[in-house]
């Protein structure tokens, strides 16, 4: 089974990109859970959501503990939460990073870790004119872990009813090309 943790900010659409995800791994013929954790339930304020994803029925019923991928939507939370708490040895982080990736890595203080980067806020500004980065952020997410093909995580964000979706799609592109392994 493979457990993602999504990092974000009340507003930015982690829960929505969760959301989308789960969608497409269905189509895909397999079986997910997509779930919230809120905080404080107000705009800004730090969020979660969770992905699980198999072959076979999920029984399990809990938030994810020991997540084997980290998605950080909202650069600003390397360092106002643990973003990294949990992730088991090995594990994959992906991160919304425009600056030097030397200083993310201190940030994050892993060596262990799996890092994948895209200025997805840049990407989000040029195509969407607004920092609303969840759907790059899926697309990086897509091309870092190959558990499904981008042109059906673009169909389940048409048929969710993501909001500006050509401009999503092209931004999804984008992120898809741009993101890299670190």
């Amino acid at each position: 089974m493979l457990e993602i943790r999504w990092h974000g900010r009340g507003g930015q659409g982690a829960v929505t990109a969760a959301k989308v995800l789960a969608k497409a791994i269905v189509k895909a013929g397999k079986y997910v859970q997509a779930f919230p954790e809120y905080g404080p339930e107000r705009r800004g304020a730090p969020v979660k959501a969770f992905d699980r994803i198999d072959d076979k029925p999920i029984v399990i019923h809990s938030q994810v503990y020991e997540p084997d991928v980290v998605v950080v939507i909202d650069p600003t939370l390397v360092t106002a939460v643990n973003v990294t708490e949990g992730l088991k040895n090995g594990g994959v982080v992906i991160v919304n990073w425009q600056d030097d990736v030397d200083k993310l890595k201190k940030l994050l203080g892993r060596d262990d870790i799996q890092l994948w980067t895209v200025d997805a806020s840049r990407i989000a500004m040029d195509e969407l004119g607004r920092e609303i980065t969840n759907m790059p952020m899926l697309a990086a997410v897509v091309k870092a872990l190959e558990v499904v093909e981008l042109d059906v995580v673009k169909e389940a964000a048409r048929e969710f009813g993501i909001p500006k979706i050509e401009a999503n799609l092209k931004a999804m592109d984008r992120a898809y090309e741009e993101v890299s392994k670190r």
